[in-house]
Parts: structure tokens; sequence; C-alpha cells
């Protein structure tokens, strides 16, 4: 139960940060080395399989996966880019907020039902593998958005 604690205020903290740091993004032109790099950053927590009590089987880790992919569907319709004054800037969106927080807590329900099936390192490398299927589409969506605003 602890973990369980811990790891949602944890989750929340993160939550708050992606939120004041997406709308600060706004302010600053975007750039494809900001575009591209969250995923491969992010890809480093795979290493935690490395270790047996996290490990979850392909059948599972393909459906958090998709279950992440569904939920970047929502961040891709928020994220849209202008071009201002010869630079391309990531538009600020409200719903964008609001989304991230309904995400979280859809999380945090799945979180809490799964906690009581399986153990907890196998939740948080499904939940691992639910953030990157959401961030991934999301940064190939921004990408192409930036290059053909930049194009344009």
């Amino acid at each position: 139960m602890l973990f369980f604690i811990a790891s949602s205020i944890v989750a929340a903290v993160m939550a708050v940060t992606v939120i004041f740091v997406r709308l600060k993004a706004t302010k600053k032109p975007a750039s494809l080395k900001k575009i591209i790099l969250p995923p491969f950053f992010m890809s480093t927590g795979f290493l935690m399989f490395v270790v047996p009590m996290f490990r979850v089987t392909w059948m599972e880790a393909w459906e958090a996966f998709l279950v992440g992919c569904l939920f970047s569907i929502f961040l891709i319709k928020t994220s849209k880019f202008e071009k201002r004054g010869g630079e391309v800037y990531l538009i600020r969106s409200k719903a964008f907020a609001a989304i991230l927080i309904i995400l979280f807590l859809i999380r945090m329900a799945m979180k809490t039902y799964l906690g009581h099936q399986i153990s907890y390192p196998e939740t948080s490398g499904l939940f691992f593998i639910v953030a990157f299927g959401m961030i991934l589409p999301w940064r190939v969506a921004m990408y192409y958005g930036y290059k053909k605003v930049l194009q344009s």
C-alpha cells in the first residue's frame, strides 16, 4: 500500500510538471531536437525489464502499448504548430491540461484495479509501457506536424 501511495504521488507530481513544461514550451520556438529526444531518453527505462520481477508477458506488454497509443490520440489532437516570425511554435491548447488530468485519473483507476491483480513491479512495468505507448506516437505525430508547418 505504501508503494501505491508513493508511486501515485510521484505520478501526480510528474503529471503537473508535464503540464507546466508543456505550457511553458509554447513560449519558445519548437525544434526537432525537443520533439525527438524525449522518447529516446524515456526508452532507457526499458532496462527495468532486465530485472525478472518487472517482466510481463509479451501479450500484456502489447496490450499496454496499445492502450498508450489509444491515449496518445488525445495528446495528438491537442498538439498543433504555427509559424510566427520564421519560427515554428507549439500552439497552446486549453484542453491539453484537462486531457492530461483525465488521462492521469484513468491511469490511476487502472493502476488501482491492476494493483490487486498483479504484483507491484509488474504493474510498474506495464504502466511504463503505457506511458511509452503514449509518448512515442504523440512525438511522431508532432514531428510530422512540425515538418509540415516548417515547409509551408
